[in-house]
């Protein structure tokens, strides 16, 4: 069965489930926030996001009160009426969608109600200086060039960490505590202090110390962040070897392997399908970590996502392009996010696999 087969499946069963009373409430409930999220979006797209001034108009427009307080009707009585009729549905499915309703309902209240409030404050500020889309004409090629770079750092400094953190994992598991102590102590380290001290520090520490880096920065960022990629992967492997049941390394050892044999033949394969979720994870707040770097004072062609707003900010004295920012962001995170769901999943039902 296809996945869209699979939805329509689960479509089709809940609305077999539901009484008239709960698909009206359900029905109700979801109205109303459909009315507040997309019914503004289409009013206000349609009257104009640019220039500033045709935004103000529509965000204030008595059409856009109409289309809240229409939102707020519809929610109130989805909620109302999945509170007083939950208890009298017949079927745990009919419960459900009450419920549903209830809960889309109260959303739907809820943030008419915000934008109700910011329609009495002063918009036309708040649009002018972080919805005026005119501002960002001429910066696409920059965010390209930003996220390009964002994924670069994110990519380098995940990679360096993995590495780091594979040894370091290994080494806080030894029944030695020479070899603990001192990955226990650079762990301690890049955990217990801020990123951005650490970029601070050891830009510092390469530029003057050593004399490293002092024409490419971004190698000094490559490096920090992989430093400090290493000290949270080494937990994230060492928590993965240790889930590994003791007696499969006492079977390799009684095999007549190494230590380190048995490690990367028997442990380390099924670690690594076990660590794979929590990496991901990590390399998401890793790619939005990269935000920090900009202390370093990256070139033209080497600056991420938030250096090219911080720099079209400073040109404008506007912060739109911080919204251009977080857009470019969410552009690189969500796919990985979306990945980190789906490769859970596949884990779960044992379709992918790790090989030694």
């Amino acid at each position: 069965m296809t996945k869209a087969s699979s939805r329509g499946e689960r479509l089709r069963r809940w609305f077999a489930e539901q009484t008239p009373v709960s698909l009206t409430i359900a029905t109700l409930g979801a109205a109303g926030l459909t009315t507040l999220v997309v019914g503004s979006a289409v009013f206000l797209t349609v009257h104009g996001l640019t220039p500033a001034e045709r935004l103000i108009a529509g965000i204030t427009s008595d059409t856009q009160a109409l289309l809240l307080w229409a939102a707020i009707g519809m929610g109130l009585v989805g909620l109302v009426g999945g509170i007083a009729m939950y208890r009298r549905m017949p079927t745990k499915g009919a419960r459900n969608g009450a419920v549903s309703g209830a809960v889309l309902g109260a959303q739907a209240v809820a943030f008419a109600l915000v934008y109700l409030w910011f329609r009495t404050g002063n918009p036309d500020v708040f649009v002018n200086n972080f919805l005026n889309f005119e501002k960002l004409e001429g910066l696409g090629g920059g965010f390209v060039q930003g996220a390009k770079n964002t994924v670069i750092l994110a990519l380098a400094g995940e990679a360096l960490g993995i590495g780091i953190g594979l040894l370091l994992g290994l080494f806080v598991l030894s029944n030695r505590r020479s070899v603990r102590a001192p990955a226990r102590v650079y762990i301690n380290f890049f955990r217990g202090t801020p990123l951005v001290w650490q970029v601070i520090f050891f830009s510092v520490f390469f530029l003057v110390g050593f004399g490293l880096f002092r024409r490419n920065p971004f190698g000094i960022a490559i490096l920090v962040l992989g430093a400090n990629a290493g000290a949270y992967t080494a937990e994230v492997f060492r928590a993965g070897i240790q889930s590994i049941e003791r007696g499969q390394l006492e079977a390799a050892r009684s095999l007549g392997m190494s230590y380190l044999q048995a490690m990367r033949y028997a442990i380390l394969p099924q670690a690594f399908r076990r660590v794979i979720p929590p990496l991901t994870n990590e390399f998401v707040i890793l790619i939005k970590d990269t935000s920090l770097v900009f202390v370093l004072g990256l070139t033209a062609v080497q600056r991420e996502l938030l250096q090219v707003g911080r720099d079209a900010y400073a040109e404008t004295f506007n912060a739109t392009p911080y919204l251009g920012t977080a857009i470019g962001y969410l552009i690189v995170t969500l796919p990985m996010i979306r990945f980190v769901t789906w490769l859970e999943k596949k884990l779960r039902s044992g379709l992918v696999g790790v090989g030694a």
